[in-house]
């Protein structure tokens, strides 16, 4: 199958960072949340990017303004339901995400491609809440969707070949390079870069060196372009810990267990850069 119309539920950083790729390749999208605001919030962050794309060149007047045309909003699955893919991307509350793909399965095209962008919680366990789970699959963007070059596309227990191959498809014809992973728990980015994340928080903890020294250290010696402490901030110490909390639960290993730092900045609110201040001040 080849995608050509897009349902995204969640209108925040993510799901608005997935229309906006997907309208800026030519494809149809429909946004929808479960209130007026957040579709009126996420329209707004997609229009503010694509006006800086027009500011730097990278997209004309013309080519913004026919992005922006592509896309409709909603505030239930039934504005989309003539999708050819549906990605939620909604908080990581399987209560939460079990509604969504619930609701989609039952108003969507039997032949339509259900997935989820979860960065931590179990695609064979989402796909038990979808009729025929060989169409289920994980397409797990990374944030900020549209600088991010990668897309794990993640294989469940029961997805099909087909499905796989339009779910990598899509991710192409938008502009990413996919990987597919077996379901396992942190995929692979994740079960690599968090325990990272949360060595570099308890080096902070034990005053092995400053949170600038240590991000400038990672960014020099291992050439990356971010530090850990940053990444972190911008990706939601919150997200982090639970993160974290999802691998040492499904690997059963202490050594993924969350530095207590990082709990200490989430029990005072200190989330990174939405709340203003995590590891770094913004």
């Amino acid at each position: 199958m080849k995608v050509q119309k897009v349902l995204v539920a969640g209108a925040g950083q993510m799901g608005a960072g997935i229309v906006q790729v997907a309208v800026v390749a030519g494809l149809q999208a429909t946004m929808i949340d479960v209130a007026d605001e957040f579709v009126a919030k996420g329209m707004a962050g997609i229009e503010k990017q694509l006006g800086r794309a027009v500011d730097k060149g990278r997209l004309s007047g013309d080519e913004r303004d026919a992005a922006l045309g592509r896309i409709t909003t909603g505030l239930d699955v039934s504005a989309g339901a003539d999708a050819d893919l549906f990605i939620e991307a909604a908080p990581e509350s399987l209560v939460v995400k079990r509604g969504l793909l619930e609701n989609a399965a039952a108003a969507l095209r039997p032949e339509a491609i259900i997935a989820t962008n979860t960065s931590s919680l179990s695609v064979t366990t989402l796909a038990g809440f979808v009729a025929r789970p060989e169409r289920f699959v994980g397409i797990h963007f990374f944030n900020p969707v549209p600088a991010m070059a990668l897309v794990e596309v993640v294989r469940g227990a029961a997805t099909a070949d087909d499905t796989v191959a339009a779910a990598r498809g899509f991710c192409e014809a938008v502009g990413k390079t996919p990987i597919t992973v077996k379901d396992s728990p942190g995929f692979v980015v994740n079960r690599i870069l968090f325990p990272m994340i949360n060595g570099a928080a308890q080096a902070l903890a034990e005053g092995v060196a400053s949170a600038a020294d240590i991000d400038t250290g990672l960014k020099l010696g291992a050439n990356f372009p971010m530090g850990p402490l940053a990444l972190a901030d911008l990706v939601g110490l919150d997200t982090t810990k639970a993160i974290l909390e999802t691998l040492e639960r499904d690997l059963g290993d202490a050594g993924y267990r969350p530095c207590p730092l990082l709990g200490e900045l989430v029990a005072a609110g200190k989330l990174g850069r939405k709340s203003g201040e995590g590891f770094f001040t913004y």
